[in-house]
């Protein structure tokens, strides 16, 4: 397959490959052209030219690029559009989610307001705003119970009412919390269908822990629940 290069400023292709490099190494010629949807060739360039600036980068025949042990980026620099889009979507994790993440949420904006120059964007010019209390039909308190319990790896008993009125009770393996239109869906394991399901959060009646203390069935995963989800949109 070729890769499709779309234009992105090189600056920030050097720096989108220096952190892909500080996560994922050692990673190949092949696996940075596919992150960074480059053809390998164009990866040879941009390796040469991290080396040129100064960046301690090597490669190992057969392993791939590493970069040296300690190193570390400088203090990230942001543009205006840039800590626009960070405030934006830490606002909307603080208006959205649990308590226990929309107090950490509110934590970071205010470390982020306060070192913000003046000449940048000042608090009363930010003409994109999150409400700072949001009313929505989910309880934060049982986000926050889903949100530990996929963090814990712990199976929940919840009682699920569904559209039509229905309600169930169902042994679930939570996996990832997701926004979709306004809502909150749980992606989990079903035990009682043995397969993934989604279920929206302001439809769960209740939710407790479950008698079950294993760990999730075998193969069942995240990253699975997400590519299933992949193939049915696609």
């Amino acid at each position: 397959m070729i890769a499709v290069e779309v234009h992105v400023r090189k600056s920030d292709r050097l720096f989108q490959l220096t952190n892909i490099l500080r996560r994922h190494q050692p990673i190949t010629a092949k696996q940075l052209a596919e992150k960074l949807k480059v053809s390998e060739r164009t990866v040879y360039r941009y390796i040469d030219d991290l080396s040129v600036s100064g960046i301690p980068v090597y490669g190992e025949p057969g392993i791939g690029y590493r970069l040296s042990d300690g190193f570390e980026l400088p203090p990230l620099q942001l543009s205006p559009s840039e800590l626009e889009a960070l405030v934006t979507g830490v606002s909307f994790t603080a208006s959205l989610t649990g308590n226990a993440l929309a107090s950490a949420a509110y934590s970071l904006l205010s470390k982020i307001e306060a070192s913000i120059p003046a000449d940048v964007i000042s608090t009363s010019e930010r003409v994109v705003r999150v409400p700072t209390h949001y009313t929505c039909s989910e309880s934060p308190n049982m986000w926050t119970d889903i949100h530990k319990a996929i963090r814990a790896q712990k199976w929940l008993t919840i009682h699920y009412q569904s559209l039509a009125g229905t309600l169930t009770v169902r042994e679930v393996f939570p996996l990832g919390l997701f926004y979709w239109g306004g809502k909150w869906t749980l992606g989990c394991w079903c035990g009682l269908r043995g397969q993934y399901r989604d279920f929206r959060v302001d439809c769960i009646a209740e939710i407790a822990a479950s008698s079950q203390t294993q760990g999730g069935p075998e193969n069942v995963s995240l990253t699975s629940y997400i590519e299933l989800k992949r193939k049915e949109v696609y």
